[in-house]
């Protein structure tokens, strides 16, 4: 019963990494009516086109593995030698059909599951063994549709066959009477003609079956919500452990950044929700550029920082809302605020200036932003 539950609770497609986990097990869809048609096509189409090859190389070797001399026989040795020379004769004349063959019924498995090599599957599994088990597969849905396959490819192979022996009886009664040469041939011929047309039908079952296959392949492999959420929690993390990463690494940054406070020539204001820190080199850098900005408690920090380090603060309500939405730290300012912060640099400079000679601070300018 809890089986039973746990397989209806499984609604949901499987994951990339659950196909992954399957296939290295070796659990891959096959469908055996594939392979099956694809072998019986191949050897269909061998023999009808190399049938009269074939059957002249066969017929060349059983005259020659036949016509030996008296002495040959009494000749333990000799008929051992003969016998391994008609055997090499044979492979070479069946080689062609053999490969191609061994082509098909080892490609025709690839064409819907792919290569794949799971030592897994040579390892004993002994649960097998339980009768248990065992009876519960063949009475399962799975055991019903593959017996239902069963029944249906004995029905369309028993009827093409029929249907072929029907049509093709008298070209089989005939071949007795022709040429031994062109009857072993005419007969491979006739045999290819049969298999193209049981590989057709095969092939029109493994049409129904392929897509079967694969549908019961990804069925077995469905997930619940619950194992889906499960693996993504081990892939990508807890959400606790992700939030303490996430403010591990916002610390690290907001450290480097006051770090670089310093280093600014200016801290324009809002004055209080509001800081960010610009820094200009004209040597070097093609517009000013920001290297911290914050709101609230960061902007406090960054406020006093430029205090501490005699740092230009200006009050730019608007400027500093736009740098701080338009700018991420160490990108330079948008062209369309130039003209406002250049006022504010040169404002600074002269600030600058007054200290040092100790005349009084400049006026500090209007600072109107760009319409939109």
């Amino acid at each position: 019963m809890a089986d039973h539950d746990s397989d209806r609770d499984r609604t949901e497609s499987p994951t990339q990494k659950r196909l992954d986990e399957a296939r290295s097990k070796g659990q891959v869809p096959r469908s055996r009516d594939l392979g099956a048609a694809a072998v019986v096509l191949t050897g269909g189409l061998s023999l009808y086109g190399l049938g009269s090859l074939t059957g002249a190389r066969l017929l060349s070797l059983m005259h020659d593995a036949l016509a030996f001399a008296r002495g040959d026989a009494l000749d333990n040795a000799r008929m051992l030698m003969q016998f391994e020379h008609a055997a090499l004769r044979g492979l070479l004349a069946a080689a062609p059909l053999l490969a191609l063959l061994l082509a098909a019924a080892v490609l025709a498995p690839l064409a819907i599951g792919g290569w794949t090599f799971s030592s897994q599957v040579l390892t004993p599994d002994f649960s097998r063994l339980n009768p248990a088990r065992g009876l519960a597969r063949m009475f399962s849905t799975r055991g019903w549709i593959e017996l239902g396959k069963a029944m249906a490819r004995f029905i369309v192979v028993a009827l093409v066959a029929t249907v072929l022996l029907w049509e093709q009886f008298h070209s089989f009664s005939g071949l007795g009477a022709e040429p031994m040469r062109a009857a072993i041939g005419h007969a491979l011929s006739l045999v290819g003609s049969a298999l193209i047309a049981l590989g057709g039908a095969l092939a029109a079952i493994a049409l129904v079956d392929a897509p079967l296959a694969i549908w019961q392949h990804h069925k077995a492999l469905r997930m619940s919500r619950e194992e889906i959420r499960e693996e993504h929690k081990d892939t990508e993390g807890s959400p606790e452990l992700k939030s303490r990463v996430r403010r591990v690494q916002q610390a690290i940054a907001r450290k480097r950044m006051m770090q670089e406070v310093p280093r600014a020539d200016v801290v324009i204001t809002n004055p209080t929700h509001y800081a960010v820190a610009l820094r200009y080199d004209d040597q070097r850098m093609r517009a000013p550029v920001l290297v911290a900005k914050g709101r609230d408690l960061i902007a406090l920090r960054i406020r006093e920082i430029a205090a501490e380090h005699k740092i230009a603060l200006v009050e730019a309500p608007p400027l500093a809302r736009a740098l701080h939405a338009g700018c991420e730290l160490g990108d330079e300012i948008p062209a369309r605020l130039y003209s406002a912060v250049a006022k504010i640099l040169v404002y600074v400079y002269q600030l600058r200036t007054a200290r040092r000679r100790g005349a009084p601070a400049p006026a500090q300018p209007d600072i109107e932003l760009p319409e939109e």
